[in-house]
C-alpha cells in the first residue's frame, strides 16, 4: 500500500513542476531571448526482494524529474548571430552613407547646381559686361559658391561626429555584454546542470552573446559548462571569469581605430554595428578629402582664369579666392569695377568668353563634383540592397530559430490541460490510498 502513496506523490510533484515550467513559458511568450522550457521525467527505481526465504515482488516507484529542458538548436543560434552580425553592419553603414548624401547636398543650395548658376550668370555678364547689376550677381554667386563649400565641410564633418558618438555608444554596448558573460560564465560553473536556474543562465548568455554579435564581429567558442569564450582579432576578451574592454579613439580626420583598454591596437571591425561603422567613417574621410581637393582646384582655376583678364582700369584680375580646404574657402572681391572682364586685348568681355574653357568641361570642378555626387549615389545604392538582404537573411533566421525556441501558446495550452489532468489522476491515486487505509482500519 505504501507503494500506492509513493507513486501518487511522485506523480503530483512532478507533474506540479511541469505545470510550473509551461506557466512559465506563457508568462514569457513575450520576453525577447526567452527559449522555451520543458521537463524532463524518468521512471523511480524499483526493486525486488532477493531473500531466499521469500517470493520475488516487483517493487514500482513511481516518477521523478530529471532535468529541464532549454529548447534550443546550437546551429540556428549561431545562424542568427551571423545575420544579426550582418544586419548591423548593413544598417549602420546605410543610415550614415543616408546623411553623407544629405550633408553633399546636390539640391539648389548644394555646391553642384550653385556652380552652375554661377556659370549661367558669368554668360550673362558676357552678354552685357559694363552692367553693373550683372556684375554684382556674378560675385554674390561666386560668394554663395563659395560658403555652400564650407557648408558641406562643417555638414560632413558632423557627419563624422555623430558616426564617432554612435560607435562610442557601440563600444559601450560591447563592453557591458563583455562583462555580463564573464559574470555569467562564473555563475554557470556554479550552477547544477538541467535546472532552471541553469537554463535562465543559458537565456542570458545567449542574450549578451546577440547583442555582442550584433556591433563586434568576434569569435565565439564554448568550454566547460557551456561558458562562452571571446575573441576578436588573435585578442582574447572574454576567457571564465575574467573580461578585457575595448576602446574607440575618433581622429581629426573622422577615422576611428579600435584598441583595447590597455592600448593594444585591434585591427579595424569588418561586421556588426562597429564594422559598419568603421565603413561608412572610412566613406566620410574619403568624400572631405574630395571635397578639400574640388575647393583648392576651384580656388586655383577660378584665381588662374581671373588673373589672365583685366578690369576696366586696365589692371590685372586680383585673386577672386582664398583658401586651402573647402572650410576655409572665402570670397575675396565684393567691388565689381575689380571684376577682371577684359581680355589681354581690351576686348571688354573677352576673359569672360573664356569661361567655358578654361573653368567648364573635362577635368572641371564642375564636372568633378558631379561624377563625386554620382559616385556616392552608386555606393548608396549598393549599400540599401545590402540591408535589405541582410533584413532578409536575419528575419529568416530569426523565424527557424523561433520555431524551435519559440513559445506556441496554443500548444503550452493543450499541455496545459493534459498536464493538469495527469496531475488530477495522480493526486486521484493518493486519494484511493488513503481510503483503502482507512477502510482496512476500520475493519481491523
Amino acid at each position: 500500500m505504501s507503494d500506492l502513496f509513493v507513486i501518487g506523490a511522485s506523480g503530483t510533484k512532478a507533474y506540479r513542476t511541469m505545470m510550473a515550467a509551461i506557466s512559465e513559458n506563457i508568462a514569457n511568450a513575450s520576453t525577447a531571448g526567452y527559449a522555451r522550457r520543458t521537463v524532463t521525467t524518468v521512471e523511480s527505481g524499483s526493486s525486488t526482494a532477493t531473500m531466499s526465504m521469500y517470493v520475488s515482488r516487483a517493487n514500482f516507484g513511481g516518477t521523478q524529474v530529471s532535468g529541464v529542458n532549454r529548447a534550443s538548436d546550437p546551429y540556428l543560434d549561431a545562424t542568427a548571430r551571423s545575420t544579426g552580425m550582418a544586419l548591423g553592419s548593413a544598417t549602420a553603414n546605410l543610415r550614415w552613407l543616408n546623411d553623407t548624401q544629405t550633408a553633399m547636398n546636390d539640391t539648389s543650395t548644394g555646391i553642384g547646381q550653385l556652380m552652375t548658376g554661377m556659370f549661367q550668370n558669368m554668360e550673362k555678364l558676357a552678354a552685357s559686361p559694363s552692367d553693373t547689376s550683372l556684375r554684382v550677381t556674378t560675385l554674390d554667386s561666386i560668394q554663395r559658391v563659395t560658403q555652400s563649400f564650407n557648408q558641406t565641410a562643417a555638414d560632413l564633418k558632423q557627419v563624422s561626429t555623430g558616426i564617432a558618438t554612435e560607435a562610442q555608444s557601440s563600444v559601450e554596448t560591447v563592453n557591458r555584454a563583455l562583462s555580463a558573460l564573464a559574470d555569467i560564465n562564473n555563475s554557470l560553473l556554479r550552477a547544477q546542470p538541467g535546472t532552471s536556474a541553469y537554463a535562465q543562465l543559458l537565456d542570458s548568455r545567449d542574450a549578451a552573446l546577440q547583442d555582442l554579435g550584433d556591433n563586434l564581429n568576434v569569435s565565439i567558442t564554448f568550454g566547460a559548462h557551456d561558458s562562452a569564450q571571446i575573441s576578436y582579432g588573435g585578442q582574447t576578451l572574454v576567457s571564465g571569469n575574467t573580461a578585457a574592454s575595448v576602446a574607440m579613439t575618433a581622429n581629426s580626420d573622422g577615422s576611428m581605430a579600435l584598441s583595447l583598454s590597455d592600448g593594444t591596437a585591434l585591427t579595424a571591425p569588418t561586421s556588426g554595428t562597429l564594422g559598419g561603422l568603421f565603413s561608412a567613417a572610412d566613406t566620410v574621410v574619403e568624400r572631405r578629402a574630395s571635397l578639400d581637393t574640388l575647393a583648392t582646384q576651384f580656388v586655383s582655376n577660378l584665381n588662374a582664369w581671373h588673373a589672365q583678364g583685366q578690369t576696366d582700369a586696365g589692371t590685372a584680375g586680383e585673386p577672386l579666392l582664398s583658401g586651402t580646404s573647402a572650410d576655409t574657402i572665402a570670397a575675396l572681391i565684393t567691388d565689381p569695377s575689380k571684376l577682371a572682364t577684359r581680355s589681354s586685348d581690351g576686348t571688354l568681355n573677352g576673359n569672360l568668353l573664356t569661361i567655358n574653357s578654361v573653368l567648364r568641361g573635362a577635368g572641371s570642378v564642375e564636372q568633378n563634383w558631379t561624377s563625386l555626387v554620382a559616385t556616392h549615389a552608386n555606393l548608396l545604392t549598393a549599400a540599401q540592397a545590402a540591408s535589405d538582404t541582410a533584413t532578409t537573411r536575419n528575419d529568416q533566421a530569426i523565424a527557424a530559430r523561433e520555431a524551435v525556441s519559440g513559445v506556441d501558446l496554443d500548444m503550452e495550452a493543450a499541455d496545459l490541460l493534459r498536464i493538469q489532468q495527469a496531475y488530477s489522476a495522480s493526486a486521484k491515486v493518493l486519494q484511493m490510498a488513503k481510503d483503502t487505509v482507512d477502510t482496512i482500519l476500520q475493519i481491523m
